[in-house]
């Protein structure tokens, strides 16, 4: 069954007076998203109102209202949740620019009765639901794939994401394991290009001339593209570089592998994860028993799935998927 087709039995579950949607129809769920500056955040806020939209005509929930502060500061979020704590949001889904900043404000959220549910940027607070893939573990892969090309090793440039969120730490952290454990790659050099090509454009362009020959950049999303433009400019050889599966990307990735038979590897969380938080807090609204750490799988590109990547992802957007409720019912079931 397609997509299109389970949200389309969803709702008929609805109409038909189904259990599993009857006690959230009055319910009001917000998203509090930290970031909204690249194709990723964007491609997530559309995710979140074509969903939410549907469940809203249908009757799942009473309301989906998406709030996004202005530029990643944990303060304004605290106050953000705090703003939607007096007005009566039963639920609260979050995508967080700190780990532990906003512990305090998702408590009193919490103590008021409301259900917080984290995504890609998770929290700690134990009163909080998280759901997340293991970055950790993205980063590691990216050396663990590079290790099959470049048997010999060599010198990596490492482009990290926006500072201080934890996904950047984490995906650092098991590139800078995975490095350590492979002696044969070296980092020579590292930028953030804060998961946009623009930024990581412009910042591999300035700590290009400083480094010696690079045999591939390590990087989390959003700034392969912008990597490539800065070698092109340099007059650099390209490298191998790990793709984050922005449309521009996996563009650029297929006209080279045309032109010359390049090759590399394209792995992000999908966008569409902020609707799978969003179905995690209806069915915990709902008084179904859902554990509080769930963990999803990263959506890769690889040579042999390129081609349909290219076909399926809008000009400027994300290789993305829509979650749906029994996609969340799953993941649960699973984890349990």
């Amino acid at each position: 069954m397609t997509r299109k087709g389970l949200l389309v039995t969803a709702a008929m579950v609805l109409a038909m007076g189904g259990g599993a949607l009857a006690d959230t129809s009055g319910k009001r769920i917000a998203l509090s998203n930290n970031y909204a500056g690249n194709s990723w955040r964007q491609a997530m806020l559309e995710s979140w109102k074509r969903v939410t939209d549907k469940a809203v005509a249908d009757g799942v929930v009473g309301g989906a209202d998406a709030f996004t502060t202005a530029e990643n500061q944990a303060t304004e979020q605290a106050a953000q949740i705090q703003n939607m704590i007096l007005q009566g949001y039963d639920a609260i889904v979050i995508n967080s620019a700190s780990p532990t900043a906003l512990n305090g404000a998702i408590k009193e959220a919490c103590d008021a009765g409301i259900t917080v549910v984290s995504f890609d940027g998770v929290v700690t607070e134990p009163c909080a639901w998280r759901v997340a893939v293991d970055f950790k573990k993205m980063g590691a892969n990216e050396i663990a794939y590079l290790e099959k090309r470049l048997p010999e090793g060599g010198n990596l440039l490492e482009i990290r994401g926006l500072a201080g969120v934890s996904v950047d730490d984490q995906i650092h952290a098991g590139i800078e394991e995975a490095v350590k454990a492979n002696p044969k790659f070296k980092i020579v050099g590292s930028v953030n290009g804060d998961w946009a090509q623009d930024v990581a454009q412009k910042a591999v362009a300035g700590i290009l001339p400083s480094l010696p020959e690079i045999a591939a950049v390590v990087t989390q999303g959003g700034d392969g593209y912008g990597a490539a433009q800065a070698f092109a400019a340099a007059g650099r050889p390209t490298p191998i570089i790990i793709m984050g599966n922005r449309q521009d990307e996996l563009k650029w990735w297929g006209e080279q592998r045309a032109k010359n038979g390049y090759e590399t590897v394209s792995t992000s969380i999908a966008p569409g994860v902020s609707t799978l938080a969003f179905w995690v807090a209806q069915q915990i609204l709902d008084g179904k028993d859902v554990p509080k750490d769930l963990t999803v799988p990263f959506l890769s590109v690889t040579p042999d799935t390129l081609d349909q990547a290219l076909k399926d992802t809008p000009e400027g957007g994300v290789t993305n998927v829509d979650y749906t409720l029994e996609d969340a019912q799953k993941v649960i079931a699973g984890t349990k």
